[in-house]
């Protein structure tokens, strides 16, 4: 991905009504949702969702697929996985797992999922201890 599409996605996401989108997009997964049903979901008069969807679109984040009158907005993953590729590309001195995302952490004993920072925190306990030894 390049500089000024990192910056152009980023920008996109740095409003509060547009990350909620985008937000809310990403847990619906690769469903397109209805303009109106994510107007509706997010009370955002018609005109102000428009413009918002207009910019994450314009920034890769969402595709548009039309349906008849009505048109539906899914998240591009592509765009996305890219992006957070991108921010973390070469994180942590080559120590991927100390900041893989949340959605990725390994799964604990209890079968839940780890958040990366209490990840994080469990190596760098680990690695104090190998220290002192």
């Amino acid at each position: 991905m390049r500089r000024e599409e990192v910056i152009a996605a980023l920008g996109a996401l740095a409003q509060e009504s547009r990350l909620d989108i985008f937000r809310m997009l990403v847990q619906k997964g690769p469903d397109a949702v209805a303009a109106g049903e994510i107007a509706r979901k997010l009370d955002l008069p018609a005109p102000t969702l428009s413009f918002h969807l207009g910019q994450l679109k314009h920034a890769g984040l969402l595709s548009a697929h039309r349906h008849s009158r009505s048109i539906s907005y899914a998240v591009n993953f592509r765009t996305m996985n890219a992006l957070l590729k991108y921010l973390t590309e070469n994180c942590c001195q080559g120590q991927a797992e100390l900041c893989a995302p949340a959605a990725c952490a390994p799964a604990n004993r209890n079968g839940t999922r780890q958040p990366a920072r209490a990840a994080a925190r469990k190596i760098s306990r680990t690695q104090k201890l190998e220290g002192l030894r």
